[in-house]
């Protein structure tokens, strides 16, 4: 039983077990309501769907794509996660970003893919592999580890988070990527 507890000086009033129950279902619902609608789905880039950096057509090369959903406004599309990471890492990105997705490549093909989309902040990338994307070197992106590992292994790199991933590791020509052995 869930106790009756209010106190009539503060201006509580009593309030039986149902009503109270009823307030819970109520706020319950709200939230999941808030929730839902704030929820932004990853969207299939369609055959003339162009990456909004360089103009390139996404289904024209290699690799994972990425895109960012803004609060307001179109999402931008990308050819490749360096790309991506370029506009996520700079300091001057002051657009306010609802979502972040990229694709699974352990369950899409590198050279053709499709669907696939996962958050990209819960990914996990390799950073350094041989494989190419759109612009050259890129990132692999995947939803777990172990598919990670098994790419990484095969196709050399190193399996990185989000949050891990440096404006460095972005620009292959600098210094950093070099003493990583991120250089390809």
């Amino acid at each position: 039983m869930i106790p009756e507890l209010l106190i009539n000086k503060t201006g509580w009033r009593r309030m039986t077990s149902s009503r109270w129950i009823g307030g819970l279902v109520l706020v319950a619902a709200l939230a999941a309501c808030s929730e839902a609608s704030h929820k932004i789905a990853a969207l299939e880039p369609k055959d003339d769907t162009a990456c909004s950096l360089d103009g390139m057509i996404l289904k024209d090369y290699a690799g994972p794509k990425a895109q960012i959903h803004y609060t307001e406004g179109q999402p931008d599309f990308f050819c490749d996660l360096m790309e991506l990471f370029g506009v996520v890492l700079v300091p001057e990105h002051k657009r306010p970003v609802a979502a972040i997705y990229v694709q699974d490549m352990g369950k899409t093909d590198w050279d053709h893919p499709q669907g696939n989309w996962i958050d990209a902040k819960k990914a996990v990338y390799v950073v350094g592999s041989k494989k190419r994307g759109s612009m050259g070197p890129t990132f692999g992106s995947f939803s777990n580890e172990q598919d990670a590992t098994a790419f990484a292994q095969k196709e050399g790199g190193k399996v990185l988070r989000f949050e891990q991933i440096t404006a460095d590791m972005v620009n292959t020509g600098s210094s950093a990527a070099h003493d990583d052995g991120m250089s390809h």
